[in-house]
């Protein structure tokens, strides 16, 4: 099996994102008798839970202990060392995989009912007329209504082998009716590329918020959809993307750079140095690109925003990235569970490595990283602190740091608190998207008829949604301790509702185009790349 490499940064940020644990497997070229030979500190472990499995006065989870021994001692080596119990290995593997089986729909648990969002374009669910709105009653003679089910165990229900088919019971509320439909589980995918679309006429734009091991080939073909309308620029967001397979991240650096440009390097403890260089293959070379980032974008992120930098190649945008500058590789421990261990740092082209220290133990490093927020890097870009001792140079001599992460070519200040707090609305707690949710369950009709053209250009949030937004918002404990100050925040808010509208109704690229035009970063590109002009986001 070949060997795959991992970039996997454990993200701490004022709870906007969680992080996302990376799948996949490997090998060593080693024989298991060269890496497990006996030893005096394995025999020591070994023993100890032998004592206690056997001769411990009380019964006790030796698998537990070994868990909690695992993790002290993965601790104890870096920050990005991790521990994947055997329970965890198949929703980790399945989250970077790239698709899973199903019956691809997403849903709410609603009022202890099963409630579909939106069925998966092209998926088993909407093929059968699954609609939004529905909900699952029952999966062949198992009930999922009534009673609070973990989404863990929904989702076990509605997943199974690829080509097997599951009897559901669906009532249907705009019809007062309830049917049963059989639905064939198919391959569903997990997209990394989050949206997609043109910015201006010349302009493409592609989020993506991990490097799984699909990500490559949805954004190529992204990319070459936005080529065939046009774009001759793209602006490629990778805002909170907190990375995934140094590979994928190579081969989409590679779009970029012309043949035989350096992407990165990297080094083991044995002083072994692995050089990845840019081939002929790339799609967009000599074109111009923006790269947005912050404080959120970390590992493979800032391997593609570290290579095009030192290569002189786009402009990064936004605020310093995370800083993590190590490698990590599977490991397997023979029970289901594995082990991702740093197994060698990256640098940049221009040799930087933008690993933060980490000398002083896990908890000072995410400390330190959550300390942006109050010593000021996050406003003004005269506060991030930087190294003379960590100081490279570009070949058209551009000056680039090392240490803590990528600093943008422009920066671009984080929004007010009231800002932040709103986005965290949406981001973390999904406030908007459960009460759009809720209006459109009043009366799906009234958007039923409406075209996608009619919606993005026409229709505008009046002043009625908004004012029952703030009376949902106000029922939640977490939400009335912010105190906001709703009607300073009126236009964002009624983005963010129309945002959430969109996606629902119409998908996550008419989502994303309505979230740019309050979008600072997306504005000052569009003002770097025509100064004169007026920002304007394409609607049609």
């Amino acid at each position: 099996m070949k060997k795959q490499y991992y970039l996997w940064p454990t993200i701490v940020a004022l709870a906007l994102a969680c992080g996302i644990f990376l799948g996949g497997k490997l090998n060593f070229n080693d024989t298991p008798e060269k890496l497990f030979t006996t030893n005096s500190k394995k025999d020591k472990l070994n023993r100890l839970i032998d004592y206690i499995d056997y001769e411990y006065v009380d019964d006790i989870n030796t698998d537990s202990i070994v868990d909690v021994t695992v993790n002290n001692i993965l601790d104890k080596l870096d920050p990005h060392s991790v521990y994947i119990p055997k329970e965890d290995m198949a929703q980790v593997s399945e989250n970077m995989k790239g698709d899973f089986v199903g019956i691809g729909v997403n849903f709410y648990m609603y009022k202890d009912t099963i409630a579909v969002i939106r069925a998966v374009q092209n998926g088993p669910s909407e093929e059968k007329g699954i609609k939004p709105g529905d909900r699952i009653l029952m999966a062949n003679t198992d009930t999922l209504y009534g009673k609070r089910l973990p989404s863990a165990d929904i989702v076990s229900k509605l997943k199974g082998k690829e080509g097997t088919s599951v009897k559901l019971k669906i009532y249907r509320k705009t019809a007062d009716k309830t049917f049963d439909v059989n639905i064939r589980r198919d391959r569903i995918p997990l997209a990394s590329v989050e949206a997609q679309y043109m910015l201006r006429e010349d302009i493409g734009y592609i989020k993506v918020n991990r490097f799984a091991e699909s990500t490559y080939k949805e954004f190529s073909r992204a990319l070459k959809n936005l080529q065939k309308k046009g774009a001759e620029k793209l602006v490629l967001d990778l805002r909170d993307n907190p990375g995934g397979y140094l590979g994928i991240a190579q081969k989409m650096a590679d779009e970029f750079l012309q043949d035989g440009k350096l992407i990165l390097y990297t080094k083991n403890k044995k002083g072994k140095v692995d050089k990845t260089y840019a081939t002929k293959k790339g799609n967009f070379e000599n074109k111009p690109v923006y790269v947005l980032i912050n404080e959120r974008s970390a590992s493979a992120s800032e391997i593609v925003a570290g290579a095009l930098q030192d290569n002189d190649i786009g402009t990064i945008v936004g605020r310093r990235s995370f800083g993590k500058g190590l490698v990590q590789r599977e490991m397997e421990l023979g029970d289901g569970s594995a082990v991702r261990l740093t197994v060698s740092r990256y640098y940049t082209p221009t040799g930087r490595s933008i690993q933060k220290s980490y000398e002083n133990g896990t908890e000072d490093y995410y400390e330190r990283f959550m300390n942006r927020y109050e010593n000021g890097e996050l406003m003004e870009a005269d506060s991030i602190k930087v190294a003379d001792s960590l100081r490279f140079e570009t070949p058209k001599g551009k000056i680039v740091y090392g240490g803590g992460g990528i600093i943008p070519d422009v920066f671009v200040p984080i929004g007010s608190h009231e800002e932040e707090a709103v986005e965290s609305l949406d981001s973390s707690f999904g406030l908007f998207s459960r009460f759009i949710f809720d209006h459109l369950e009043e009366d799906r009709n009234r958007y039923a008829q409406m075209s996608e053209h009619h919606f993005m250009n026409k229709f505008n949030v009046d002043d009625i949604l908004f004012e029952n937004f703030i009376n949902y918002a106000e029922r939640w404990p977490l939400v009335q301790k912010l105190n906001l100050r709703y009607y300073d925040m009126e236009e964002r808010i009624k983005g963010y509702l129309k945002a959430a509208l969109a996606a629902q109704l119409f998908g996550p690229d008419q989502q994303a185009r309505i979230k740019a035009e309050n979008d600072p970063m997306l504005q000052k590109v569009l003002q770097l790349d025509r100064p004169s002009d007026t920002p304007m986001i394409r609607q049609d």
